[in-house]
């Protein structure tokens, strides 16, 4: 899969790492290291398995600061803050990343979400392959004809096709899917009674949510369940749905550094080993990381 530029989803790898792995693990520097040293581990793993040659890693500084919560301030209101001491190891993740030489991207404004958008759109117009790593079914609307998205802890990859398996809709109806349904995951509230099957149902009719208010009065004639009840439910909430679909839809125009992507795997040298040890990797990590890149140097 080398041909792939990776876009990779940090977020996801630290929480998981955060709340995986136990948190008595401390680091080098005796602070807590259970994010790190799993999103240490995933970056070994994930350079061993997949020996990218392009990669850029998004971050989240934006938790309740984006241009989505200016839109609608209950948007992810419904989530904890994270833990003081996952919010410092996220700092040295990103640390982490930039020491191996890796473009990292953030900002309090967008999410990373919007910076693979962004990564993701530039690479369709060069006609250029993307591999998006996320278990965020969000990022699903990206996809083009030749990429990929890979939930690498699970090891499942799909591209548009198995989209439409799965999710009963093409990725470029992702963000009008959810628009319509909701997602208590990001507490996006779409339309009251609107379910999967009937939103899958009306843009398989109607193929956007543009489309569907246009030709509304056709929805009861759908041979779907309650379909006269759908047009009502629709009619009546067609401010939430058009909020919605601001909220689900990712950004594709965040300014980029130059070729986000281009990446040389560092030497595993002794002067990088030094550079980890401060960051806070012990030992072993640290060695496997570096046996990782050595590998990659090799190629």
């Amino acid at each position: 899969m080398s041909e792939f530029s990776y876009l990779v989803d940090a977020p996801v790898y630290v929480f998981r790492a955060f709340f995986s792995l136990p948190d008595s693990i401390r680091d080098a520097n005796d602070q807590p290291g259970n994010a790190l040293y799993g999103f240490a581990g995933f970056l070994a793993e994930f350079f061993t398995r997949a020996r990218p040659q392009r990669l850029a890693i998004a971050f989240d500084e934006s938790l309740s600061s984006s241009f989505r919560n200016e839109i609608y301030p209950a948007y992810k209101a419904n989530r904890p803050p994270a833990p003081e001491e996952l919010k410092a190891q996220f700092g040295r993740c990103r640390a982490l990343c930039e020491a191996l030489g890796i473009t990292t991207l953030a900002d309090g404004r967008f999410e990373a979400d919007d910076y693979i958008g962004s990564l993701a759109a530039e690479h369709a117009r060069a006609n250029r392959p993307v591999c998006i790593l996320s278990r965020d079914k969000d990022l699903l609307q990206l996809l083009g004809p030749h990429d990929i998205y890979w939930d690498f802890a699970s090891d499942k990859r799909l591209g548009p096709d198995q989209v439409m398996e799965v999710w009963g809709v093409r990725p470029d109806q992702i963000a009008d899917y959810l628009a319509l349904a909701g997602d208590t995951v990001d507490n996006i509230p779409g339309i009251a009674g609107v379910g999967p099957k009937a939103a899958q149902a009306l843009l398989g009719a109607f193929d956007t949510l543009d489309g569907i208010y246009q030709r509304l009065d056709e929805v009861p004639t759908l041979s779907v369940r309650g379909a006269k009840s759908l047009h009502r439910k629709l009619l009546e909430s067609e401010a939430s749905a058009r909020l919605s679909r601001q909220l689900t839809q990712i950004k594709c125009d965040v300014p980029l550094p130059q070729d986000a992507c281009a990446w040389h795997a560092p030497g595993a040298d002794q002067t990088l080993a030094d550079e980890l040890e401060l960051i806070g990797l012990g030992g072993n990590i640290r060695e496997r990381l570096m046996a990782a890149l050595h590998g990659l140097r090799t190629v």
